[in-house]
């Protein structure tokens, strides 16, 4: 009988950003997302949670976040870049975290609202403390949830997962 490692979802909505006028997945980070993103990497490396495999959006704000978070994180995996996570919802979602190799352990996605929030919301059919009381009254630009989760990725579904943190890591004001 082979027993599967618990593994641990951390999903990362993007840092705060700007609307200068360009397409919507060419928009940069603002100011604030310029100093949030470097605090959920420090957060996560101060939890513990560096990831062995990335998913990010292709969107120029989803990997600018993914950047400046792995500045802080010190050796970090290179980023899967998934056309389907722009805009994606949460059956789009899942079929992305169905296909992670079962090796990996610690898997950050990096997405949009609403799909991350949603995706957080249907995974956590437990949930410690107030955390999904927090996750579902407001989701904020640079906030990380922590999902643990039992057996593959491929059986991950609504309701699998324990939400175990929700945080929004801010950075110094200038």
């Amino acid at each position: 009988m082979t027993v599967e490692t618990p593994r641990l979802l951390i999903v990362l909505r993007h840092a705060k950003s700007a609307w200068p006028d360009v397409a919507d997945r060419d928009r940069p980070l603002a100011a604030r997302g310029l100093r949030d993103a470097p605090a959920a990497g420090r957060w996560l490396r101060a939890a513990g949670c560096v990831p062995d495999a990335v998913l990010c959006s292709p969107a120029r704000r989803t990997q600018d976040t993914w950047e400046l978070a792995a500045t802080e994180l010190g050796t970090v995996p290179v980023p899967a870049y998934d056309e389907r996570l722009y805009g994606a919802s949460v059956p789009e979602l899942l079929a992305v975290l169905h296909e992670v190799p079962r090796h990996v352990r610690c898997l950050l996605l990096v997405g949009h609202s609403p799909g991350v929030q949603e995706l957080t919301l249907a995974l956590a059919g437990e949930a410690l403390g107030d955390t999904r009381e927090r996750a579902e009254q407001k989701f904020p630009t640079s906030a990380l949830a922590l999902l643990a989760m039992g057996g593959t990725w491929a059986q991950a579904h609504e309701g699998s997962a324990v939400l175990t943190d929700f945080v929004v890591p801010r950075g110094p004001k200038g």
